[in-house]
């Protein structure tokens, strides 16, 4: 896929970044049905080329952001080596300078919290709650809501099992299934359904 057939996921500023990234390099880019378990991946293949796989559903600026990440490993794994840690910190380092590269590429209001994500930039998306709540904006009006809005002692629905929030344990939800007793942990950023 050609920089050119990204467009209709992108916005229009992103690609001046990308023409730049991709330039000395042969990457297969397939954009792929939503998956719940991962918003993008890279892999290289045997023939030396590059592989990155990208949920098809995502927001234009999350598109971006996720592309970049991918390309970030395919441009530390060249820049260092492939014996460095896939989220190392030589992925660290060039996934911070592409993102203070191409922060004029966001709006207005997600540029800072792309700022303070680069100044530490973790492996998966969802350790950052500033921007799992930003980009979540759009899909405010269905009925679901973040674990961490909930009170010790409701109930809620998660992947069709009902839960009990027994309280917080460190950073995350103490919870029940209420139909085998067993307990789980939960991220406070965790999407789950109230019920009474």
């Amino acid at each position: 896929m050609s920089i050119q057939s990204l467009e209709k996921y992108l916005l229009q500023n992103t690609l001046f970044y990308l023409r730049k990234w991709f330039s000395n390099h042969y990457i297969h880019i397939k954009v792929t049905k939503n998956r719940n378990s991962k918003l993008g991946d890279y892999r290289k293949l045997r023939d030396n080329s590059h592989e990155i796989t990208i949920n098809s559903t995502l927001a234009p600026q999350l598109f971006f952001f996720v592309l970049t990440h991918e390309l970030a490993h395919l441009i530390a794994f060249e820049k260092f080596g492939r014996r460095i840690a896939p989220h190392g910190n030589e992925w660290k380092h060039t996934f911070r300078e592409m993102l203070l590269e191409s922060t004029d590429a966001y709006e207005e209001d997600l540029k800072p919290i792309i700022i303070k994500f680069s100044r530490s930039p973790k492996a998966n998306f969802m350790a950052s709650p500033d921007l799992v709540k930003y980009f979540h904006i759009e899909n405010q009006n269905d009925d679901e809501v973040f674990i961490e809005k909930l009170s010790k002692g409701e109930n809620f629905i998660y992947q069709d099992q009902k839960y009990l929030l027994e309280g917080l344990i460190k950073k995350n939800y103490l919870c029940m299934n209420l139909a085998t007793g067993r307990k789980y942990s939960f991220k406070p950023l965790a999407r789950v359904k109230k019920f009474s």
